[in-house]
């Protein structure tokens, strides 16, 4: 690879550099996000005082002016994330522990700091990963500690791209059928997830990445068949999974997960959740994309 393609060195001086950034947490986004996931009841609930888990995702977003932004709709790199020139981004996956909730109204500061970046190579091609560091607080002390990885990747190959074409086909088949899932769990439950929702989400948590929003982009330029649901969309969805359905009243302490494939709107996908055997208080979470393949796969540990 050549030097313009960012050779490991490069990226590497971007380990260590540091980012603070204060936001306030806002109800407005609250009842946004209960208005985009049909939650009537928090969405009117004035008096909400703490925020659901996964919900911090919605704030401390990059805020950039429409002429730097790149391509794909994210934040031209090479300001605090390093310049890798890979072209597709995605999230990779993170590690969450929670020393307290979000309480809304409050001011609440997030320092990052990336502390390592990998270039690897596979069948799919060249990749290079990211990994950040996140540490929110309030007035009163640490709330958050997060790792959030973050993925680029070379172009489709042509392996991919075929892959990729059959996945419409693929859709109408296993919806027409009954569903059977690569891992079935104890609980499961249906998602729809449409094209107006994967909008609203990306306006709650102003996230401009056009996979999420912009199907020519997607199609023409990223090669997908259809609108990307977002990963922490996904994450959040079987957060409140658990905090609503299995395990209502307990306090979620960490949660860590890996993006393994791509969900579309092409139909909807499911959440699942079993409980470890021989620990009532760890929980193996994942969700299955629209062919009841696993695409994001994770644990949850309850204080």
């Amino acid at each position: 690879m050549s030097d313009s393609k960012d050779q490991p060195l490069a990226l590497e001086e971007w380990v260590g550099r540091t980012q603070t950034v204060t936001d306030s947490i806002s109800p407005v986004q609250v009842r946004q996000m209960a208005a985009t996931l049909n939650d009537a009841a928090r969405m009117n609930n004035p008096s909400l005082s703490s925020l659901p888990a996964g919900w911090h995702w919605l704030y401390f977003n990059p805020m950039e002016v429409q002429s730097k932004l790149g391509e794909d709709g994210h934040p031209a790199r090479g300001d605090f994330l390093p310049p890798v020139q890979l072209p597709r981004r995605m999230w990779a996956g993170s590690r969450l522990e929670w020393t307290r909730a979000f309480s809304v109204g409050t001011e609440v500061s997030k320092k990052s700091e990336i502390v390592k970046v990998s270039r690897k190579s596979g069948r799919s091609g060249e990749m290079v990963f990211v990994t950040v560091a996140h540490v929110y607080s309030d007035a009163e002390g640490t709330l958050l500690r997060e790792e959030h990885d973050i993925v680029y990747r070379d172009s489709q190959s042509a392996a991919e791209k075929a892959a990729l074409a059959e996945v419409a086909s693929r859709v109408k088949q296993w919806q027409a059928a009954a569903p059977v899932f690569e891992r079935a769990g104890e609980n499961t439950k249906a998602v729809m997830a449409d094209a107006v929702m994967l909008y609203r989400y990306s306006a709650a948590s102003f996230n401009g990445h056009r996979i999420h929003y912009d199907v020519d982009y997607c199609r023409d330029v990223e090669g997908y068949p259809g609108l990307v649901v977002h990963g922490p969309l996904i994450a959040t969805l079987l957060l409140g999974y658990v905090e609503n359905d299995i395990a209502p009243g307990r306090q979620i302490r960490t949660f860590e997960f890996r993006a393994n494939r791509p969900t579309f709107d092409l139909g909807g996908f499911h959440l699942h959740a079993s409980a470890k055997e021989g620990d009532a208080n760890t929980l193996q979470v994942w969700a299955t994309n629209n062919v009841g393949e696993v695409g994001i796969d994770g644990i949850i540990t309850l204080a």
